[in-house]
């Protein structure tokens, strides 16, 4: 089968996919407060795809380069790992102010539960509220990590005035939509706990390793026994993985809160360490790849809901724009009316043979207009397609369709025709002659073509004059 040929003439790549779904939620909550204007989008978007939710991702994407949405989301990837970059450092340096505050005392001495306590309070706290965020459906899980990270992206990348914020509700409803918006929460936030907790470790161990502390437990009102019973149930699951824990007699041996021993200390110390790895960074480390794994499996869900009554409201409006699908109707049944010339055309000069046959020559050899893009097509299903393609692309000023004389127009053309006229300005139809010197225009067969067109509907389209240069003159 034969495809469109031609001049490669600086036609536009055709997007490899359409405009994602951020887009197409953001233009809808934008739409919200009132509908945009939309008649060229919803052209383009028709002729473009034939499926629905292509064509309302091409059409959003088109009001999102009106709106700069693009622009706004191209700032906002560019801003969040830079923002993610800054939550690091700031929870690592709190990190390591919390392992100072706990061995860089004067008196070096460390009192072991008060220091687990406020070492891992805080880890297990915001653990919790992302848990019950999982369980629950929270819409917004405000208290975590990862949802200041979102918010300071959206505020840096454009603050109150920009499409940021518009971005930013969106994703929100995106992600909460598919069920991944604690997930992706949670990714960032188990992601900074962790290196929180590594850096935590790091200083806690070369403080441990190279000066002397005294690690004991004191209180006033609670019974040694709980303490007893407290470190040897925090200490199991450390112990799977190598960490000591110290026994009972050095737990509750007389003057333990004084404990000097070398031996007795380095107990202390692994247990303080391995708690802390344990249940620290060990589960934020477990969940992040979890978050990480669930993000994978489920991302193809973010895509619009087109049950929604916005996008049946568009889907109803596309199927009333799409072309009749009987090509045999009664010629004396009423048309739909033709659209009118488009007001955002280029400079371009599309320039097409159609259905010309073999012995035909085209392109002819003669002096082409600098802008002017030269095509054939066959009429094919595929051919016609990547025309209207093209001329989407191009929305050229004039469009000139090369026709033999002697051809009867049938509804195949008409059809074309009136595609072609939504991304154009003036049409004009050129006769070829059979012969040369033929004048074609004023033949019978240009009358007959002229007649066509005025019974069509298709008034817009004229037949040009009767040789290629005096057609080639642009109005």
């Amino acid at each position: 089968m034969k495809k469109i040929q031609g001049k490669p003439l600086n036609i536009a790549p055709r997007p490899s996919a359409p405009p994602n779904a951020l887009i197409t939620e953001a233009v809808q909550l934008i739409e919200e407060a009132g509908p945009l204007e939309d008649a060229a989008a919803m052209r383009e978007a028709l002729v473009r795809h034939a499926d629905l939710r292509g064509r309302i991702a091409h059409r959003a994407g088109v009001l999102g380069q009106r709106l700069g949405l693009q622009d706004e989301l191209s700032r906002v990837r560019s801003s969040a790992p830079w923002v993610a970059a800054g939550l690091i450092l700031l929870v690592v340096i709190a990190g390591l102010a919390l392992a100072g505050s706990v061995v860089g005392g004067t008196e070096r001495r460390i009192n072991i539960l008060a220091a687990l306590l406020s070492l891992l309070g805080a880890h297990l706290v915001t653990l919790l509220f992302w848990i019950v965020g999982l369980m629950l459906p929270l819409r917004a899980p405000r208290a975590s990590i990862g949802w200041l990270w979102m918010t300071l992206t959206a505020r840096v990348a454009g603050g109150r005035s920009g499409q940021a914020p518009v971005l930013l509700r969106a994703s929100t409803r995106l992600l909460a939509r598919a069920r991944l918006l604690p997930w992706l929460l949670g990714l960032v936030s188990h992601g900074v706990w962790a290196l929180s907790f590594l850096a935590v470790l790091g200083a806690m161990l070369f403080a441990l390793a190279f000066h002397r502390y005294t690690l004991s437990w004191e209180t006033t009102i609670l019974e040694p026994q709980f303490f007893l019973q407290t470190v040897q149930a925090l200490g199991r699951a450390p112990a799977w993985f190598g960490f000591a824990t110290p026994d009972a007699a050095a737990v509750l041996a007389p003057g333990s809160t004084d404990a000097t021993d070398a031996s007795g200390q380095r107990a202390w110390a692994l247990w303080l360490t391995g708690c802390i790895a344990v249940y620290g960074l060990l589960p934020r480390l477990v969940l992040l790849s979890l978050s990480a794994a669930v993000w994978q499996a489920r991302k193809g869900r973010l895509q619009p809901d087109l049950d929604a009554p916005y996008h049946r409201r568009l889907a109803a409006r596309f199927a009333a724009m799409a072309p009749a699908a009987v090509v045999d109707a009664d010629p004396g049944l009423s048309r739909s009316p033709l659209p009118p010339a488009a007001t955002d055309t280029t400079d371009a000069l599309l320039i097409v043979g159609y259905e010309l046959p073999p012995e035909h020559p085209w392109p002819p050899a003669v002096a082409w207009p600098p802008a002017a893009t030269v095509l054939r097509t066959d009429g094919s299903a595929e051919a016609r397609g990547q025309l209207l393609d093209t001329a989407a692309r191009l929305r050229p000023r004039w469009l000139l369709l090369a026709c033999r004389a002697a051809a009867s127009p049938d509804r195949g053309t008409e059809r074309l025709l009136r595609e072609l006229l939504v991304h154009c300005g003036e049409c004009r139809l050129w006769l070829m002659p059979e012969a040369e010197g033929a004048e074609p225009s004023a033949a019978p067969a240009g009358a007959r073509w002229r007649q066509w067109l005025a019974d069509t509907g298709l008034g817009r389209a004229v037949v040009a004059h009767d040789t290629l240069a005096e057609a080639l003159q642009q109005p």
